[in-house]
């Protein structure tokens, strides 16, 4: 009987898939580990650069794969310098639909009236307006705009269906990415209505909210707790759990004190978060009721990353600063630092998130182009790659494609790999 409920949870959880597909933002399950070998660890202008696509527009989001096609989203209109940003009115954002050659098939505009956050200031000007990668389920594809709200799209761009989920705006921007637990697409909408919003798929009418989303930027992660679905989002000071299909709270934990912008993962039941300026990592066992501080919390560490998310791999997390340079490794079992290592050349900033890949670990900065270190306890960086000819700024995590990886800039679409 036990083993039927997780097999029942299970596919709850998980939509029907293509293999190789990256449906969402860092792909399966939202932990940032491909499962494609042999993808590239080198790459430059001139050497395993497969193609690359010039975009509509900036935008900070990550690509996804969805069967043979790849799904990005920028915006236009706006915002596109800081000393000059143009009239508000005119910003539009853009769903990109590209062949896996890298031929736009077609482009979907989004526009609102509602008041979005001025470009100005040195927060949303590091990002825009562009900062959700979109989910499928391999069927649709679910966009979040912030103020302009969640829209369904087909595969063929046919538009579905849109909802507001709020008109609040913060001059941080918005950022965090939609998910889907069972029939519902999740959203963060913390900036826009303070809530966790979970509606139908089908329609998008509203299925049930919950709110209190204080000063969170963080894409919730859905996950399975020995049987049980939950949706884990971070907030400050807290962890919470809901159920995904009714949106019932499960537990809550002592979190991060500060706001928080990194995603969670998650191993073996165990949820990790990590993220405030302080930069704090820490581990709660899922599964519980009510207020799990003093029987789930398992570990604190007094180090993290106020903006790029954490990658797991044979019981040791990894993630990088973003703002030092520096990558972490640590126990996931017990908290313990295992290594504090400074990139070559100085990373400067980064706000992508680790992605893992056939036994190494990809950290994309904002300038200075991607980083390649073994995933194992013992640091080793193996490669560090740019793009010359491409000065402008890389925010979104690496997706992979059938042995090759797709990045992101505010001008391009790149597809690196392995050439036949």
């Amino acid at each position: 009987m036990c083993r039927r409920i997780g097999i029942l949870a299970l596919l709850f959880l998980v939509p029907t898939f293509a293999a190789g597909d990256w449906l969402q933002f860092r792909g399966p399950g939202g932990l940032g580990v491909a499962a494609d070998k042999n993808l590239p660890i080198t790459w430059s202008d001139s050497a395993n650069l497969l193609w690359k696509t010039a975009l509509p527009g900036p935008g900070s989001s990550s690509p996804i794969v969805v069967g043979n096609k790849i799904f990005v989203t920028c915006y236009t209109g706006y915002g596109l310098e800081a000393n000059d940003p143009g009239a508000i009115a005119k910003l539009k954002r853009h769903l990109v639909c590209l062949d896996q050659q890298g031929k736009i098939l077609w482009t979907r505009d989004v526009v609102t009236d509602a008041a979005d956050a001025p470009f100005v200031g040195s927060f949303i000007t590091k990002h825009g307006y562009a900062s959700s990668t979109p989910v499928s389920d391999g069927k649709a594809i679910y966009c979040f705009f912030g103020v302009a709200g969640v829209v369904a799209f087909d595969l063929d761009g046919k538009q579905l269906w849109r909802i507001s989920v709020g008109a609040g705006t913060n001059d941080w921007g918005s950022g965090s990415s939609p998910v889907l637990g069972g029939d519902h697409v999740i959203v963060n909408a913390a900036v826009e209505s303070g809530a966790l919003v979970a509606l139908n798929k089908s329609d998008g009418n509203k299925a049930w909210e919950q709110n209190g989303m204080v000063r969170s930027w963080v894409t919730p992660l859905v996950i399975d707790a020995k049987g049980r679905p939950e949706v884990v989002v971070s907030i400050e000071n807290r962890l919470l759990a809901f159920d995904p299909k009714s949106g019932k709270e499960l537990w809550n934990c002592e979190g991060l004190a500060d706001y928080v912008c990194p995603s969670l993962t998650a191993y073996d039941g165990v949820v990790f978060a990590i993220g405030a300026r302080d930069n704090t990592a820490i581990a709660v066992r899922a599964g519980g009721t009510g207020d799990v501080t003093k029987t789930n919390l398992l570990w604190t560490l007094n180090r993290g990353s106020n903006v790029s998310s954490p990658v797991y791999h044979d019981g040791y997390l990894y993630w990088a600063s973003d703002n030092r340079g520096v990558v972490y490794c640590a126990d996931a079992k017990s908290g313990k630092l295992k290594y504090e290592e400074r990139l070559d050349p100085d990373a400067d900033l980064i706000y992508a998130s680790a992605f893992l890949g056939d036994g190494r670990i990809y950290y994309v900065s904002r300038n200075q182009g991607t980083y390649v270190v073994d995933a194992k306890p013992e640091f080793k960086q193996i490669a560090h790659n740019t793009f010359a000819n491409d000065t402008s700024v890389f925010n979104g995590s690496p997706a992979p494609m059938a042995g090759k990886l797709l990045l992101r800039s505010n001008r391009y679409l790149y597809c690196v790999g392995k050439k036949q």
